[in-house]
């Protein structure tokens, strides 16, 4: 959703749902559930209504795709022993892995902080971009 609305033209313009759905040949309901993490997270301005919809509400270039990433997937529990309340896995108090996988998701995460959406939809691939999903 991010990626349609930075190439979303004009600039800024407001964009349904629908719209939305259409191009990427996905659910309008979950659609709707991700403007709603995206609104909560402050990437988004949504307004509902007939001439309602959604649009960026900040400059892509001050959206980090790790932030994103983290503030969609808030447990991102890889595995069952990341969360002490329901881990059942008997050999997690000497079980190595557990680290090994945490260190490499802050890794992953760290990686993606280093792009932003502007980085994703720079001017050269936004025409391509644009074409692939206004010919879905």
């Amino acid at each position: 959703m991010l990626i349609y609305l930075a190439c979303a033209e004009p600039a800024g313009r407001i964009v349904s749902t629908q719209e939305i759905s259409v191009a990427y040949g996905i659910s309008r309901n979950h659609l709707v559930r991700v403007v709603q993490t995206l609104a909560e997270n402050g990437y988004v301005k949504a307004s509902a209504g007939r001439t309602g919809g959604v649009c960026l509400s900040m400059d892509p270039k001050a959206i980090r795709i790790g932030e994103v990433v983290r503030g969609a997937e808030r447990t991102l529990r890889l595995v069952e022993c990341f969360d002490r309340k329901t881990n059942t896995c008997p050999i997690a108090p000497v079980c190595a892995l557990k680290g090994m996988l945490r260190e490499g998701l802050e890794v992953f995460l760290a990686t993606l902080n280093q792009y932003t959406l502007a980085d994703i939809a720079t001017v050269r691939d936004r025409r391509e971009l644009v074409r692939i999903l206004q010919s879905a």
